[in-house]
């Protein structure tokens, strides 16, 4: 949906482009985990070969990395455009834009390096059973029986969440910011639409942030498939699923181009 719409005649606006981006890391995101999971229910089985299962927790760390640096930006787009607008030109150049979108893919692609690399060289002898739908690094690490690399991924993972939570506050600092200058706005015209976008965005990253965080960082004592299964889908499935109801079907634009 958000890629007819971006490439109908406003591929040049900054804030389609990077629309256009997410999407397709909405796309790969859930195309990771939810086809796989769907062909094991359906023929009944729950194996995933060596190879497979590195590749999907590559895949996946590099779309979660790059979802988080993207919708960063998109928060950072909003802000220089609602509350910065003479500068908006100078600072969201089309050559700029392309360097921000870049970087987000790179990150993703170096912490997917990074994590695969380290957790798939750690030695596996509890097991082959993961008590999940799709390979990720937590269960994995827990098949381990090497204390100094687990303890070396698990500072990755810390210096990862570490990270992405500078990225949130990043986010939560430029909503507010924005809703603040909407606020201040004579006309009460453009306050329902702003409202309407910030806080479902602020909602849904709040969401994927802190599932994502504590599905990675919480002590074993109180891990059950259960609740991973639920961690999972939460910080998975939803956000993707969600994304393209906050940034398209809410646009006048895709609506009349639909």
């Amino acid at each position: 949906i958000i890629i007819t719409i971006a490439c109908h005649h406003h591929l040049h606006t900054p804030m389609y482009f990077f629309l256009l981006n997410l999407s397709f890391l909405d796309l790969g995101f859930i195309s990771t985990t939810v086809p796989k999971a769907m062909a094991n229910s359906l023929w009944d089985t729950r194996h995933i070969s060596y190879a497979g299962c590195a590749a999907q927790l590559f895949l996946t760390v590099i779309f979660i990395a790059a979802e988080v640096s993207l919708l960063t930006i998109i928060s950072y787009d909003r802000y220089i455009a609602i509350c910065k607008p003479l500068h908006y030109g100078t600072l969201l150049g089309s050559r700029a834009c392309v360097h921000m979108a870049a970087a987000a893919w790179a990150t993703g692609f170096l912490y997917a390096l990074l994590h695969t690399a380290n957790t798939f060289s750690l030695p596996l002898c509890q097991g082959n059973a993961l008590d999940q739908f799709f390979c990720e690094v937590p269960q994995i690490l827990k098949l381990s029986c090497s204390q100094s690399g687990y303890l070396r991924e698990l500072g990755i993972l810390v210096v990862s969440v570490f990270v992405d939570l500078c990225c949130f506050m990043f986010t939560v600092v430029s909503y507010v910011q924005i809703l603040r200058a909407v606020l201040r706005m004579p006309s009460e015209q453009g306050r329902p639409k702003a409202f309407a976008t910030c806080l479902p965005h602020l909602a849904v990253i709040s969401l994927f942030i802190s599932t994502g965080t504590f599905a990675y960082l919480k002590p074993p004592s109180i891990s059950s498939p259960s609740m991973d299964l639920v961690l999972s889908v939460l910080y998975s499935v939803v956000p993707p699923a969600v994304n393209p109801l906050i940034y398209s079907l809410r646009n006048k634009e895709l609506k009349d181009a639909l």
